[in-house]
């Protein structure tokens, strides 16, 4: 028989305890919330105060999630407020409740973490039963997923820095884009309201770096700095610690500031004497992740679009909900044709303002009838012609052409209006050197010369090949 769930601990004091006022509450706070301002969302950072507080805000996090999206395992993460560990409280004694359903618990998950980790993990559910950190996550969680959801519940009790670094080693291997992890933190507890606008800015900040040992010079500097009433200015900073020991070093992960208040800003109680602060942060995945069937999807697309501007002269007629929320993003794209292993057409995009199905459509259409390079194709090249797809990264401005990364970066240089274009491919393909990859480009792509790449603008992509 499986254990009875763990009840709410602050439904009426947090947040609304009866399913329909707390409906009501969130569509409210949700109405107030900033809207989605990234993809591919890896992490969020949230705040647990009263919803009357921080609700808002919580709200702006939670938009950021892709509602469409069916995450394999949510990992919800708090700082305990109530008992002192070694470790971390993995739960693993049933399911979570909510005053809007049972949310299941991977409890054997949480046993193999507790196997795998003794010295690390415990299954203490005492450190859940009464911890408000996590819970109040929980009923944004099923208003923007749905009760369908499958989570792991931490509570982080260490206060030493290489704990959380050997519980992030632990996790590292689950921060994948099939999985979401929600951090549970509020910013400065107690200052006047304008020293916490100022020092949950240098907070954000240091987090927005994704370096923890910024992040540990600022709390130490903020402790130091004499801010009248300030207790601490991030009460969750091992579970946010534990999240940059994941993310740092990895370029491609980008934490994206969303929204900000504090408790002085609550209307019914205004109070700016004694306030908490509380942000909201996504960290967004900058390398666009497709499931194998939204790879095969775009394919087909690409081959079908071919086909009919070929046999038919027509473009294909697209209906939008046949495709899947992620091949609605606007991201640039190229479509490649080849024929007998050898180039016949490649036309793309670097950014694009129609969503990526269209753009893939149009882009394979193009490449089959307008790269000037080649002959249009004809009904005879198609049963000899390969497709390839590669969708695009925003572009990033480059100082040093070292930061290029031969194989995984796209290069654009650009000077004076004239522009030219490499994919990451090319310099696989051509086994080229930097300063190669760089001429080519400049000179065959750009018109800019051999070494017109040195005065010009250089930004870097990366590109997912399909």
């Amino acid at each position: 028989m499986k254990p009875s769930a763990r009840s709410p601990a602050v439904a009426g004091r947090f947040y609304a305890a009866t399913p329909g006022k707390l409906q009501k509450e969130l569509e409210q706070l949700f109405q107030q919330a900033k809207p989605p301002q990234c993809d591919n969302v890896r992490a969020i950072i949230s705040p647990h105060a009263g919803y009357i507080f921080s609700g808002s805000v919580a709200a702006s996090a939670f938009n950021q999630v892709d509602a469409g999206k069916k995450y394999e395992r949510i990992f919800v993460i708090g700082s305990s407020h109530q008992v002192r560990l070694k470790g971390a409280a993995v739960y693993t004694v049933g399911d979570y409740r909510t005053p809007l359903g049972d949310i299941n618990v991977d409890t054997r998950f949480a046993e193999q973490l507790v196997c795998a980790c003794p010295d690390l993990f415990v299954p203490d559910s005492d450190a859940h039963n009464v911890e408000h950190s996590l819970e109040v996550q929980l009923p944004f969680l099923q208003h923007v997923l749905g009760t369908d959801l499958t989570i792991v519940p931490i509570v982080i009790g260490t206060s030493e820095a290489l704990t959380c670094k050997k519980i992030a080693k632990a996790l590292a291997p689950y921060f994948t884009p099939e999985n979401l992890f929600v951090i549970s933190t509020d910013f400065s507890h107690y200052p006047q309201y304008a020293d916490a606008v100022q020092v949950d800015t240098v907070t954000k900040n240091a987090i927005l770096s994704n370096d923890p040992e910024i992040l540990l010079k600022t709390l130490q500097g903020n402790a130091g700095g004499h801010i009248p009433g300030l207790s601490t200015s991030l009460c969750g900073w091992t579970s946010v610690l534990t999240l940059l020991y994941m993310t740092s070093g990895k370029e491609a992960l980008k934490y994206i500031a969303i929204d900000y208040k504090n408790s002085g800003d609550a209307v019914e109680f205004n109070d700016k004497e004694q306030v908490v602060g509380y942000w909201a942060i996504a960290v967004c995945d900058t390398e666009f992740q497709f499931s194998g069937r939204e790879r095969s999807l775009l394919r087909e697309l690409a081959r079908r679009s071919v086909e009919s501007v070929v046999l038919t002269k027509k473009r294909l007629l697209l209906h939008p909900g046949e495709f899947p929320p992620a091949l609605h993003q606007h991201c640039g794209a190229f479509v490649t044709l080849r024929q007998n292993q050898k180039l016949r057409g490649c036309i793309g995009r670097m950014e694009a303002d129609v969503p990526l199905f269209e753009l893939v459509s149009d882009m394979a259409a193009a490449a089959a009838l307008y790269d000037d390079r080649f002959p249009p194709v004809d009904k005879n090249d198609l049963k000899d012609l390969d497709m390839e797809i590669t969708v695009l990264s925003p572009l990033t401005l480059i100082r040093d052409i070292h930061q290029i990364e031969l194989g995984k970066h796209g290069i654009l240089v650009k000077s004076g209006g004239r522009s030219g274009v490499f994919l990451p491919q090319v310099a696989t393909e051509t086994g080229w050197s930097l300063e190669e990859f760089l001429g080519h480009c400049s000179r065959d792509k750009a018109g800019l010369g051999w070494e017109g790449w040195k005065s010009a603008r250089i930004y870097t992509f990366t590109g997912q090949v399909f």
